[in-house]
């Protein structure tokens, strides 16, 4: 596996090694600030950085904590690349029935940098921190082409919010995906996959599947022919590495090369989720 790190006026952030771009390209990220004060994106593809996950922890530990300075840099930062990545999603519904190379590329370099910028080290040890309720942003996880076309999701059936419940009491989370179909006056669903997990490392989980639930029966009808492709595309069973976490954003990576980039919900309601 490839490292990755991201620098901010010279100081090393962690993030977890993973093969960055598509074309085996290696990217330094960093924020510079422009003559007008305003914060700008840049990257540099031209650098190749291979420090061990540690090492760049540790590094980032000592930039961050060493003054108040780098840290309120950092947070400022965290902040601008969040407000970046809900600007870079909205209008694709979440990124699930694919999108352009260049915008796909563009969401992977704000994620990589947030990684970089991750407040909460060894995320397992603080699981407290995850639990609650989670609304999807965006995901590598694509519905294209025959699948699209299998699953009745060209024409008339529409998927709505992608909800996450982490119970951390019980260790089980329980993935929603809400449906609605029009040509059955408007019927509403959902797929509700449970699963459980286990702490395996510092930053990751491993997960296996429980049980499934489609309802209500008009919409396990539609549904039947094809069930099994459904549960494919939203089994979490595997491994899922939590590579950033704050108060409000949630980044995992799973083993099949999946990224999850969620919001925390709130009680009154949320318009996170960005639609087509």
């Amino acid at each position: 596996m490839q490292s990755r790190t991201c620098v901010s006026n010279g100081a090393q952030c962690s993030t977890s090694g993973r093969q960055l771009t598509s074309k085996g390209a290696h990217m330094r990220a960093r924020f510079l600030q422009n003559s007008s004060g305003s914060n700008s994106w840049q990257c540099n593809r031209s650098a190749t950085w291979k420090p061990s996950r540690r090492q760049v922890a540790a590094a980032a530990a000592g930039a961050t904590s060493s003054s108040t300075v780098p840290y309120a840099e950092a947070a400022r930062q965290r902040l601008a690349l969040k407000q970046q990545l809900r600007e870079a999603v909205q209008g694709i519904d979440r990124g699930i029935f694919g999108v352009q190379s260049a915008k796909r590329t563009e969401v992977g370099e704000i994620v990589e940098a947030l990684e970089g910028l991750n407040p909460l080290q060894q995320p397992t040890q603080h699981l407290d921190q995850l639990a609650g309720k989670w609304l999807l942003l965006y995901t590598t996880i694509t519905i294209t082409g025959i699948k699209k076309t299998k699953l009745g999701l060209r024409e008339f059936i529409r998927l709505g919010e992608f909800v996450q419940q982490i119970d951390t009491d019980n260790k089980l989370a329980l993935n929603v995906v809400q449906f609605s179909v029009a040509g059955l006056g408007m019927l509403s669903g959902s797929l509700t996959v449970k699963a459980s997990y286990e702490v395996a490392s510092d930053d990751r989980v491993s997960i296996k599947f429980i049980e499934s639930t489609l309802v209500p029966e008009k919409l396990q009808s539609l549904f039947q022919a094809n069930y099994d492709l459904l549960l494919s595309i939203f089994n979490p069973e595997g491994w899922l590495d939590i590579t950033y976490v704050d108060q409000d954003t949630r980044i995992g990576r799973d083993d099949k090369g999946n990224v999850f980039v969620l919001a925390r919900a709130h009680d009154h309601g949320s318009s996170d989720s960005s639609s087509s």
